[in-house]
């Protein structure tokens, strides 16, 4: 049980579904949420049945950052006191983050709408992102005057380029779907009315393919930016032949060979 309704978490088979729920308000951060949504991931880190997570926003919308009502509560306190406040909250949410990096399943976001501040950062964690034509992007960090959280400062060169991203955040215009897709942000946009098909499409992929191989791959390539190369061929051979020491590798070789589709277990 989460405590509060503003994330759900369900399960469908080994397909979770993690649902930002706060639509009348644009699914924005508030304190109730930073508490559900940690208790929502440490779950997620505890079940070893699921092969894939899917996060979305509910409504029209994926995230469109903190609730800024939250952050005008603690205007009026000291400064030494909102420092306190908000090291916290960044702090504990940042747990959700590192909990998307961590777990040895592929983490697909579901993209719709406004994505801004913290729902760019989580984007950004996912290991895929497809995202509607109706989505746009923005940074938004600088029009409260915060520098960014969520990890966008490590995850966003990364994905984008160091210019890029630099241009993201320092001037923090807001950009369109078509964008993201251009700069690499997500990997792809489809019309609003098939998301839900896209993402089921790429959901079942993943069910149905090699669990081992690709908690392998997503390990090797979630650990390539702090590895040397010799480091990364070296870790790039000792799961390779791990992989080849399965059943999942006898049944992919066996199925190539005889012309069929492998049947992994999915």
């Amino acid at each position: 049980m989460l405590p509060n309704d503003t994330v759900i978490l369900a399960h469908e088979g080994a397909v979770a579904r993690l649902t930002l729920n706060r639509p009348a308000a644009l699914n924005t951060l508030d304190f109730a949420m930073v508490d559900a949504l940690v208790a929502a991931c440490d779950a997620l880190a505890r079940d070893g049945s699921i092969k894939v997570v899917v996060l979305a926003g509910a409504g029209k919308h994926f995230m469109a950052g903190g609730d800024i009502r939250t952050f005008h509560e603690a205007v009026h306190r000291p400064p030494a006191e909102r420092h306190a406040i908000f090291e916290g909250l960044v702090d504990r949410i940042h747990y959700a983050i590192e909990t998307f990096h961590r777990l040895d399943v592929p983490v697909i976001a579901r993209v719709q709408g406004a994505v801004a501040g913290f729902g760019l950062s989580m984007v950004c964690a996912c290991d895929l992102a497809i995202a509607a034509d109706d989505a746009y992007f923005a940074a938004a960090y600088r029009q409260i005057g915060l520098s960014p959280d969520g990890g966008m400062s490590w995850s966003l060169p990364r994905l984008v380029g160091a210019r890029r991203a630099a241009e993201i955040l320092l001037l923090s215009e807001r950009f369109g779907a078509a964008d993201a897709l251009a700069m690499g942000l997500v990997n792809r946009v489809v019309p609003v009315a098939e998301l839900d098909a896209a993402i089921d499409k790429a959901v079942a992929s993943i069910v149905a393919g090699p669990r081992g191989a690709l908690k392998r791959t997503k390990r090797l390539l979630r650990q390539s930016s702090g590895s040397t190369l010799p480091e990364q061929l070296r870790a790039e051979a000792a799961d390779f032949a791990a992989c080849s020491s399965t059943d999942e590798f006898v049944e992919g070789v066996g199925a190539f060979v005889e012309k069929r589709l492998a049947r992994f277990g999915g």
